[in-house]
């Protein structure tokens, strides 16, 4: 069999029957379409292994992606306008691997390891595997240490520890992106490294969040891995496991790192794009069968080690108008230890960020908490739970009775205290200081619409005062409870 390309004829048979064996290595583009290319050849080569394509003009990397009975198919990670039917195809017998390394802190790069922020190249003497096994039961241990986020609302009611996967979902605009950056920047005077992974993210997006970092000092401990929206649907499937693999390199080393991925909704979409362009049959809302391991395969690498390094996951996943019953957001929920659950009506009320109480809530529960933020959490948790049930009285204009009314009040304040603005984290024990006076009443006699005021000043007065103490949060419960009265 032949086949005419550029008016020259090139024989088939040499690479359609295995017993040639010196094309056993090399392949040959038969078309190539919207990035995928199907070759002919390639007899041992892996699921996942990198290739590369011998344009004339530059070399195209691709990575194999389907492999049939008499041909295989490739996605290719850059442009494609290059590649011709009968071009040659080369295995490079390497799974698909990206650079690791110490030298990546502080860098913005594309999930091949590539630098997008215009500074030095970057030299990085590791690699690591792509996709590589989850850490066995044996090597991890029990999620005990917390992961401060420097948010009120989630650090008192839904704590994550070190080597936890807690999901952040909501709709767009509800604040997701600026819960999982305040939580980078809180642990600018920690040993965790941050790692945010942008899938199909606007450019502009992820400059603004890389500025944010920057001017907060604290990108220098933080690797950006971005996968814009104006890159392909290859580079956007493979960045969420090249960012992973960045994570086990220093958890492996016996550090923390936390892992951003935004979002995770946009990278079922590219598998979805690249899985039908393959003719892999669609199944519920047109994704494959297989996309729940494809988140699967990548949360389960978050782990909690022997050896104190840890993986901490916060995926993020977009809802369409609250509908978390939809494919993609059951998946992910079903895999994570947890959710946060943003709402529209709290955002469009102020209240932001816009976490619900009610519909959100951590899985590894108070093992990663403090004990004086511990019994303050169950007494705000109960607060809270019990003015949702007469919130709705108030706005009826119903007459209440004074324990009713004092309800309403108490639970308005609360809700005023856990309002915060973007990028600006709390310490812990500030956070301790305004919660014990807002649970015990120290409050009452300011007006709701005041108490922010009242906690800056508050913050204010600590920071400048001779009796600034920034206490050990660890301390016993009754010391932590002397020195709180003490300040308020």
């Amino acid at each position: 069999m032949v086949m005419k390309v550029n008016n020259s004829v090139i024989n088939l048979d040499l690479f359609i029957n295995p017993k040639y064996n010196r094309f056993k290595y090399i392949g040959i583009v038969t078309n190539i379409s919207d990035g995928i290319v199907g070759i002919l050849g390639l007899y041992d080569v892996a699921f996942g292994e990198m290739i590369d394509i011998f344009t004339g003009i530059n070399i195209a990397q691709g990575m194999v992606l389907n492999i049939e009975e008499d041909k295989v198919s490739a996605i290719i990670f850059g442009s494609d306008i290059y590649i011709k039917p009968g071009q040659e195809v080369v295995k490079k017998n390497m799974l698909m691997s990206i650079p690791t390394g110490d030298n990546l802190l502080g860098r913005i790069i594309d999930p091949l390891g590539n630098p997008l922020d215009n500074n030095t190249p970057i030299n990085c003497s590791n690699k690591r595997f792509m996709d590589s096994m989850a850490p066995s039961i044996i090597s991890r241990k029990s999620v005990n240490t917390p992961l401060e986020t420097g948010l009120k609302v989630v650090d008192t009611m839904v704590p994550i520890g070190h080597g936890q996967r807690e999901l952040i979902i909501g709709d767009t605009k509800t604040g997701k992106t600026s819960i999982a950056i305040d939580t980078i920047i809180n642990q600018k005077n920690t040993d965790t490294i941050s790692i945010y992974v942008a899938i199909g993210q606007k450019r502009s997006s992820v400059a603004r969040i890389a500025k944010v970092l920057n001017d907060k000092g604290c990108l220098d401990s933080t690797i950006i891995v971005a996968a814009t929206a104006s890159d392909s649907a290859a580079l956007q499937y493979v960045a969420p496991y090249c960012g992973c693999a960045i994570g086990e390199y220093f958890m492996n080393k016996g550090l923390r790192v936390l892992i951003i991925y935004d979002d995770l909704s946009k990278h079922a979409v590219s598998y979805r794009q690249l899985s039908l362009l393959l003719r892999r049959p669609p199944g519920r809302e047109g994704y494959p069968g297989d996309v729940f391991y494809l988140h699967s395969r990548l949360l389960e690498r978050a782990a909690n080690l022997q050896n104190d390094g840890s993986i901490t996951a916060l995926p993020i996943i977009e809802t369409i108008q609250g509908d978390v019953s939809a494919y993609i957001p059951t998946n992910v929920i079903s895999i994570t230890d947890g959710q946060i659950f943003l709402e529209t009506e709290l955002y469009s009320r102020g209240i932001r960020p816009a976490v619900s109480p009610g519909l959100s809530v951590s899985r590894v529960g108070s093992a990663a908490q403090s004990k004086t933020i511990k019994k303050m959490a169950g007494n705000l948790k109960l607060e809270l739970a019990q003015f949702r049930e007469v919130e709705g009285l108030a706005k009826l204009g119903l007459t209440l009775d004074d324990a009713t009314k004092q309800l309403i009040d108490r639970g308005t304040r609360l809700t005023r205290i856990l309002v915060q603005g973007r990028y600006n984290p709390i310490p812990v024990f500030k956070q301790i200081l305004i919660l014990y006076a807002a649970l015990n009443g120290y409050l009452d006699f300011i007006d709701s619409n005041l108490v922010n005021l009242y906690e800056n000043e508050l913050y204010k007065f600590l920071d400048t005062s001779i009796f600034y103490l920034p206490f050990s949060i660890n301390l016993s419960e009754e010391m932590s409870n002397k020195i709180v009265v003490f300040f308020i």
